[in-house]
């Protein structure tokens, strides 16, 4: 229950950046459900790999689920993934090392500064990894919308 509850939350904040990086209405619903599905695979993964390896794979799904929506709705894939990253990136870890060398706590601003550093480059590598696959290993998504045009199209005649 909580993990939908946490799911339900990052959807809400995700689709909140949307609006404020000026996504197009429409596609909120879309924005809401890939940052949503992020933090949900990340919040599993957390429970038994690390945090940087959790991120990464969180960022896989985003990532793959941003381009297979672009293609189907046609449009840019950044529309999705800037927001869609929004839940995972490691804003917490960077506030707490800036709090660690105000109160002069070196070591742990070090350690979490580390972690928070570990977490970006997880995250850039899943957003590499998946931009390296070609874009016709998502034209299995635009074939059901390129047949319903065709047939929009028949109608109208």
């Amino acid at each position: 229950m909580m993990a939908v509850c946490e799911m339900a939350v990052a959807a809400l904040g995700t689709v909140a950046f949307a609006l404020l990086f000026g996504v197009p209405a429409i596609y909120y619903p879309y924005c809401g459900l890939i940052g949503g599905t992020g933090w949900f695979v990340y919040s599993m993964l957390a429970q038994g790999f690390s945090e940087p390896a959790s991120a990464m794979f969180a960022t896989i799904a985003v990532i793959l689920l941003s381009r297979i929506i672009a293609v189907r709705k046609q449009c840019p894939v950044t529309i999705f993934l800037i927001s869609g990253i929004f839940p995972l990136v490691p804003g917490t870890l960077v506030y707490w090392t800036a709090y660690y060398i105000v109160t002069d706590e070196i070591a742990l601003a070090a350690r979490t500064g580390f972690l928070a550093l570990k977490v970006a480059v997880a995250i850039v590598l899943g957003i590499v990894f998946v931009f390296e696959l070609p874009q016709g290993f998502y034209r299995f998504a635009a074939k059901k919308d390129k047949r319903a045009l065709k047939e929009k199209g028949r109608k109208k005649r």
